[in-house]
């Protein structure tokens, strides 16, 4: 089937091409639908900002960071403490935000004083914190600041500190994805090869589009140590300033996030010839297929058998549980981008469900395709998609539970719908076998959630 215009659509019918359902035998490339373009004027987008996929995503995750906002203090409070990307130095970056707060005479009469008096101040009041980076936003962008000016004035200064700035305007992009590709590029040009790391092992990955959230990064680290590898980095979850500077030294690049890390991949490829290896590690088979494509890379096949052999004793008996009780259970997976393909199969061809319906953010043209090859026939796939489309969905596929943020789980709860937090999860990690066994219990604890039954009944009688 072509796109489809959804009822709701009628007054802006460009949504057309944002919208589609797959038929059997279509060829994808042909039916994709229309995605990395500007939000139509009319709809509620569910998108964030460049500024938004810089910080709140992949910087605002480094655990040893000062994150100057330069900009209004909203922007600074709408990008704190929203995701669960622990570390364990007692999770300071999760603990505080710093703001240039920047007023109304400031845009009028320039920022960069009130922007050093900040990089001064934040560096005086946290004294064993010496890295920082700056952000730009909407507001210093269009009038012209330069806080890379500011940053190498303050570096000569106090000499023992590095500042990393990007440059990422809101309005820099048509969603997120155009901070992720902004941080990425710069860190790669500005950063990259200016610091060497040790190494301790033959084995070295970074492991890049791996955030942490609710600990998945101690997971997979753990069965990277087990078979002997050692990460320069990973890219952002857990780590350090410094050990991005150090993505150089590594041997591969494993990419589980593509769709905000793959860029940095790329470009490591190009500059130190450091190959790029694209991973699943959410779900049992998948978190398989992971490791003995690492144990080939380094001839560590044995070492990935132990690993998973070990973890498939541990943690198979409690999958198979859900195995029997999840089949049939209708799903959609409203979330950013790449989780719509990364979790498609690991849904339906382990745990028997059906995803019916696929809604992405900031998804590209290849996010889709690789979405759209790994659903089935009858999904209903869209870009871009807004409160008004969902409401329609759910009324076309009824689904038992969604998978989305917060922000539409609130609407999907009032609609006494089971939703699972798929941006920060509810009680994870969801990556690796220990991952998928918790991402199926969310699951099923959600559909089986006595509330959403009593939730529907009138307890006023009558």
């Amino acid at each position: 089937m072509p796109t489809v215009l959804f009822d709701c659509d009628t007054a802006i019918p460009e949504r057309k091409r944002h919208c589609y359902i797959k038929e059997m035998g279509e060829d994808t490339t042909q039916y994709l639908p229309s995605s990395d373009i500007s939000t139509i004027p009319g709809t509620l987008s569910e998108r964030g900002c460049a500024y938004c996929g810089a910080k709140l995503v992949i910087g605002g995750v480094l655990k040893d960071t000062i994150q100057m906002i330069h900009g209004p203090v909203g922007c600074a409070y709408d990008t704190w403490h929203t995701k669960r990307y622990p570390s364990d130095n007692g999770n300071f970056q999760l603990k505080y935000v710093w703001s240039t707060n920047l007023k109304e005479k400031d845009v009028v009469f320039g920022g960069e004083r009130r922007l050093k008096a900040s990089i001064l101040e934040a560096f005086a009041e946290m004294p064993n914190i010496k890295r920082m980076i700056i952000y730009t936003t909407c507001a210093t962008a269009l009038i012209g600041d330069d806080p890379k000016k500011i940053a190498a004035e303050v570096q000569k200064e106090l000499k023992d500190i590095d500042i990393f700035v990007v440059e990422c305007p809101g309005f820099a992009g048509v969603s997120q994805s155009k901070g992720h590709h902004e941080f990425n590029i710069s860190w790669m040009r500005d950063k990259v090869g200016t610091w060497e790391p040790k190494i301790t092992s033959p084995y070295t990955i970074n492991f890049i589009g791996d955030y942490n959230i609710q600990e998945d990064s101690y997971v997979c680290e753990k069965y990277f140590h087990k078979m002997g590898i050692q990460i320069i980095a990973h890219f952002t979850g857990n780590t350090t300033y410094d050990s991005l500077r150090g993505m150089h030294r590594a041997k591969l690049n494993l990419v589980n996030c593509a769709r905000s890390a793959g860029y940095i991949a790329n470009e490591l490829k190009k500059s130190y010839g450091i190959p790029r290896m694209d991973i699943d590690s959410w779900g049992f088979e998948y978190c398989k297929i992971m490791l003995r494509k690492l144990g080939a890379f380094f001839s560590l096949e044995d070492k990935a058998e132990e690993v998973i052999a070990e973890e498939v004793e541990k943690w198979k008996p409690k999958y198979d549980w859900y195995k029997t009780r999840l089949p049939g259970k209708k799903v959609a997976i409203w979330t950013g981008g790449p989780r719509l393909w990364h979790w498609t199969r690991a849904l339906e061809d382990e745990l028997g469900m059906k995803v019916v319906a696929m809604s992405s953010k900031f998804g590209h043209q290849e996010d889709f395709e690789k979405a759209i090859a790994r659903g089935t026939t009858g999904t209903i796939y869209i870009d871009d998609g807004n409160e008004l489309e969902f409401f329609e969905v759910i009324e076309k596929v009824n689904p038992d539970l969604i998978l989305t943020g917060p922000r539409v789980g609130d609407l999907v709860k009032k609609l006494h719908i089971p939703y699972v937090n798929g941006h920060a999860y509810h009680n994870g990690p969801y990556m690796g076998f220990e991952g998928a066994v918790n991402m199926a219990r969310d699951m099923y604890n959600a559909i089986n959630s006595p509330l959403m039954k009593l939730a529907k009944e009138d307890l006023r009688g009558g």
